[in-house]
């Protein structure tokens, strides 16, 4: 199966999702990118990742137009539509998806309220991409 998750940075939730996602099989060959990709992936979703024993620290921001010539399973939206102009996929794709996450990237206050945001979505990632793709 192959699986190409989209938002705006490719910094937290797509990459989240993506590391996610390939834990669940290792067959599965899963993409993550962005409209707008930010420098690096962030910092708090390496560190929140880690936690649960799935490393993304290798993973960088790759924009949305070098998959676009590419066929896909399924093509994810996973931005907030209330805050955010989701991408779209203009590919080959058999099943676009929106599954909607706050932005983790927006949390403020100190280090572990950051980071218990970073959890929250985490844990929402796992739970919505479980009862779709894991075995």
């Amino acid at each position: 199966m192959k699986i190409l998750i989209l938002c705006t940075g490719n910094s937290c939730r797509s990459q989240m999702a993506e590391g996610i996602i390939k834990s669940f099989d290792k067959s599965y060959e899963v993409h993550s990118a962005g409209t707008k990709p930010a420098k690096e992936v962030s910092p708090y979703a390496v560190q929140v990742m880690q936690e649960i024993g799935i490393d993304i620290s290798k993973n960088y921001p790759k924009k949305t137009d070098e998959f676009v010539n590419e066929s896909f399973d399924y093509v994810i939206t996973v931005c907030d539509n209330a805050k955010e102009i989701c991408p779209v996929f203009t590919g080959d794709v058999k099943e676009q998806l929106h599954i909607g996450f706050d932005d983790p990237y927006e949390a403020s206050g100190t280090k572990e309220d950051i980071l218990l945001e970073y959890r929250r979505i985490r844990d929402e990632i796992i739970d919505k991409f479980t009862k779709l793709f894991a075995k």
